[in-house]
């Protein structure tokens, strides 16, 4: 059974470091697969790409790792140097949860352009896979949002998928010029509405409405950042701790 309706999870998180080496599942991804309805007769299929990070092999193996101590039957989804499956829209179609790493969103998007994955994303997640992601694999579900791909300094990328019509601002409490540009850039209307994201938060789209925030952490946040009438208005919105 697919999702009950088009689902995002959009997370600055979703993995967590094992003490002695290694990564687990954290709660975000754990929901995302919850969401799925996946009959019990069967393992979750998750499909996990890292086109951001550049598909290094060794994350791969950690994320094919992380998957069997979940219980998940785990594909990884390669673009470079060539698609690892036949037919990677099929792939995405026929996953319950496609999760997507972090690194750089705009090599992201023109990588996965070229490979028209942009319209396969789309039929997928209108068909009820969960789309779930952290940092980069957050901000490409979005309109744009503020990324370091293109350097040292923080900027703004518009191009993103537009699944959900607003920004995305991910990293929101740990990188300090993450919150002031966003403000920037809803103030100047760059960005429209933004929805933001401490480490460990996930935000929870159903159709393209914010159901709720989620968190893996105590004490963090989501936030929704607004241009009104008398300048730029921040609301966090208090996540459910997982």
């Amino acid at each position: 059974m697919p999702a009950d309706r088009p689902t995002i999870v959009a997370t600055s998180g979703g993995f967590t470091r094992r003490e002695r080496g290694g990564l687990d599942w954290a709660g975000t991804a754990h929901l995302a697969v919850d969401l799925a309805k996946v009959p019990t007769s069967r393992r979750p299929r998750l499909t996990y790409l890292g086109t951001a990070g550049g598909d290094q092999r060794t994350w791969a193996a950690e994320v094919h790792a992380a998957g069997e101590r979940a219980g998940f039957s785990t594909t990884v989804l390669d673009l470079f140097p060539m698609p690892s499956v036949e037919d990677p829209a099929a792939q995405l179609l026929g996953s319950d949860v496609v999760w997507v790493g972090g690194g750089s969103v705009a090599n992201l998007l023109a990588v996965w352009r070229v490979h028209e994955l942009d319209e396969a994303f789309r039929a997928a997640w209108q068909a009820g896979v969960v789309l779930g992601g952290v940092s980069a694999g957050s901000i490409c579900w979005f309109q744009g949002g503020t990324t370091d791909s293109f350097g040292t300094e923080l900027r703004a990328v518009t191009n993103g998928l537009d699944l959900l019509p607003y920004g995305n601002g991910v990293h929101y409490d740990s990188e300090a010029r993450r919150r002031p540009l966003v403000h920037e850039l809803v103030g100047s209307g760059v960005l429209g509405e933004t929805h933001c994201s401490d480490d460990g938060v996930g935000l929870v789209y159903q159709d393209t409405e914010l159901v709720e925030a989620v968190t893996e952490v105590p004490g963090k946040g989501a936030y929704i950042v607004r241009r009104g009438e008398d300048g730029v208005v921040e609301t966090r919105v208090d996540p459910r701790p997982l």
